[in-house]
């Protein structure tokens, strides 16, 4: 098969409407919109939600709770994810977006304490739970709070 070869499947495309190409078309003057009339101006329909005037469902239910613009979030990474490091290694949030740990580190990096380690680490993070704390200093690496 060479480029030149390459073609739709028969019958998976439709030539387009060619509208307003005179009366014996059958697409002239109105161009099939049919006369007068909202969905016949330029720009004419209704807006999605719209209810003919009455209040919207959207307007009619009532509001609840509030979303706090000052949340934190963060990446979170468990301990056994850590294993995959070499030994001595210091493992930071550029370190575990290289890794593919994170994608991005968002608000910090924060290390749960969710299975085992048994390497020597150094892990620099925002937050660490007590368990990941416990666990990464068991093993005899160090966790810094960055």
């Amino acid at each position: 098969m060479r480029l030149h070869e390459l073609a739709p499947a028969p019958g998976s495309t439709r030539p387009r409407k060619r509208l307003g190409r005179g009366i014996g078309s059958g697409l002239g003057k109105t161009s099939g919109k049919g006369q007068k009339g909202q969905k016949s101006r330029s720009g004419g329909g209704k807006r999605p939600g719209f209810e003919g005037g009455q209040l919207p469902l959207i307007r009619r239910l009532p509001k609840r709770g509030f979303t706090n613009e000052f949340k934190k979030e963060y990446a979170i990474v468990n301990v056994h994810a850590l294993e995959g490091f070499q030994d001595g290694a210091v493992v930071d949030d550029a370190l575990l977006m290289r890794s593919g740990l994170i994608k991005k580190p968002l608000d910090g990096v924060k290390v749960l304490g969710s299975g085992d380690l048994t390497k020597s680490l150094t892990v620099r993070a925002t937050l660490f739970t007590r368990q990941a704390k416990e666990k990464i200093e068991a093993a005899g690496g160090k966790a810094e709070v960055v």
